[in-house]
């Protein structure tokens, strides 16, 4: 089949390359989605339309790698308005449990739906007749909807990949109805796990005039299909990298650096309020303080992704994990010996399958996550199938792993004394529970979820002469 370039749109905040100045030439960036969708892309002649970066003026269209892609320009007020307040510290926190306090300011409501509208209307000029348009994420949740008003030919497909609130939670956003409407206008909404996709039907049916049961919603005689379609790895290459000569030596090098006989702890999150980082790191502190473990036979090693380092909320993150580190290293280091390495940087793909390998026990402990990649990553680097994953029971990844040890990282006692299990769990029960995860993981790979999130919408569903679903901005907010 021949296909015209805009066949399949994918809008996502970020383009899927960067560059570090307007001179250097564009990379792709890494990431499991951008691995999963690029074949796809590349095959339908795609077109992928985000923000290119603040340092980017140049908003021309280019082609990288086999894929064209069309940068978006926001202005430095708009970055402030749009991303760091309304996605990420009104809807960041709301979607994630109000483990943090989410922020109402009604001054960033406009801009987000001017953003999203400038991005739907993007994606209609790049469109090719009947194509397909796959919107991304939490930022564009209105884009479906406007997309619809603009092309009703093509076809939406919607993914959220951090979590969808109960409804006690959601009820709180003064712009509800409108969301919901805004994600109604796709085709296909995915979400990372059932219990999401149910939130999101009953949502529908209390605050919009739309009636769903199921996974179906019916939207003006149109149906919209809502499912879980948990997002995953690419296996074979972690597996491939957990096999390469030079990762492994490099696995061997950090053992020995951190001392043989001691059993390794890992955690690599990136450094935001909802990883749960310094509960855990008192949970750390309690084993250490019970006296079972000193730091001649127990080390953690901390990998903290730097993350929107200017917001205040995760500036007093930083420093409440940075005293910690610095308390249980001097309550339990030794002149040489320390019970806590905490790096805060990123790391390459290469360089974290070396520390997974290294690591015998992997502390997975969000208080709330979407999903959790870090934890497919270890089981899949773990072809020895030894070693033991610690994982929250309020991450995605939990529904699927279910033969990892499971905390409430909520509860310090209980965290610290099931951490305490894990270093002591028998060989043979560690093999037996490694097995099993990475069967799992194997099963369902990023290339197993972008099959099956395209070929749902693919399928055929009746579709209306019409919507109604203009969402104006100078509207006020909507009555329940």
């Amino acid at each position: 089949m021949n296909h015209r370039r805009g066949d399949l749109v994918v809008i996502a905040n970020r383009l899927p390359v960067h560059r570090t100045s307007p001179e250097s030439p564009w990379e792709t960036s890494p990431g499991g989605l951008v691995s999963a969708l690029m074949p796809i892309l590349r095959e339908n002649k795609g077109v992928w339309i985000g923000w290119a970066g603040s340092s980017e003026t140049d908003c021309s269209p280019f082609e990288h790698d086999g894929l064209y892609n069309v940068p978006l320009h926001l202005s430095s007020k708009e970055v402030s308005d749009y991303y760091e307040g309304f996605s990420n510290s009104t809807l960041w926190p709301l979607y994630h449990d109000a483990c943090q306090t989410p922020q109402y300011d009604r001054q960033w409501w406009a801009p987000y739906v001017a953003i999203n509208q400038r991005f739907a209307e993007y994606a209609a000029r790049e469109a090719a007749p009947n194509g397909h348009v796959l919107v991304q994420d939490y930022h564009l949740q209105l884009v479906p909807g406007m997309l619809r008003e603009l092309r009703p030919d093509v076809r939406i497909g919607f993914f959220l990949h951090i979590p969808f609130p109960p409804v006690e939670l959601f009820a709180q956003l003064p712009w509800r109805r409108r969301i919901l409407e805004g994600m109604l206008g796709a085709d296909v909404i995915g979400f990372q796990t059932r219990h999401g996709a149910q939130n999101f039907v009953r949502l529908v049916n209390r605050y919009t005039s739309h009636r769903g049961s199921g996974q179906a919603v019916n939207v003006d005689g149109r149906k919209v299909l809502a499912k879980e379609y948990p997002i995953s790895i690419d296996y074979d290459r972690i597996e491939s990298l957990a096999s390469d000569p030079k990762i492994i030596e490099h696995a061997k090098a950090i053992r020995s650096d951190l001392g043989e006989n001691r059993t390794i702890m890992l955690g690599v999150d990136r450094l935001d309020y909802t990883k749960g980082i310094d509960q855990r790191l008192r949970a750390v502190y309690e084993i250490f303080d019970k006296g079972n473990h000193t730091v001649d036979d127990l080390v953690l090693v901390q990998v903290s992704v730097p993350s929107r380092e200017s917001v205040d909320e995760y500036i007093e993150v930083r420093d409440r994990i940075e005293k910690l580190v610095g308390h249980i290293n001097g309550e339990f280091g030794t002149v040489g010996s320390v019970p806590v390495h905490y790096l805060r940087r990123s790391l390459p793909i290469e360089e974290l399958v070396a520390y997974y390998l290294a690591a015998d026990v992997m502390l997975v402990t969000p208080f709330r996550d979407g999903m959790n990649l870090v934890a497919k990553e270890y089981v899949a680097s773990r072809k020895n199938e030894k070693g033991v994953l610690v994982l929250s029971e309020f991450t995605g990844s939990a529904v699927e792993l279910d033969r990892a040890v499971l905390v409430n990282p909520h509860d310090i006692d209980g965290m610290a004394a099931t951490i305490e299990k894990a270093i002591t769990m028998p060989a043979q029960e560690q093999t037996r529970r490694m097995r099993s995860l990475r069967q799992r993981v194997r099963k369902r790979t990023v290339y197993t979820w972008a099959s099956d999130f395209t070929h749902a919408l693919d399928a055929e569903q009746p579709r209306p002469s019409s919507t109604n679903m203009q969402l104006p901005i100078d509207t006020p907010p909507p009555s329940p």
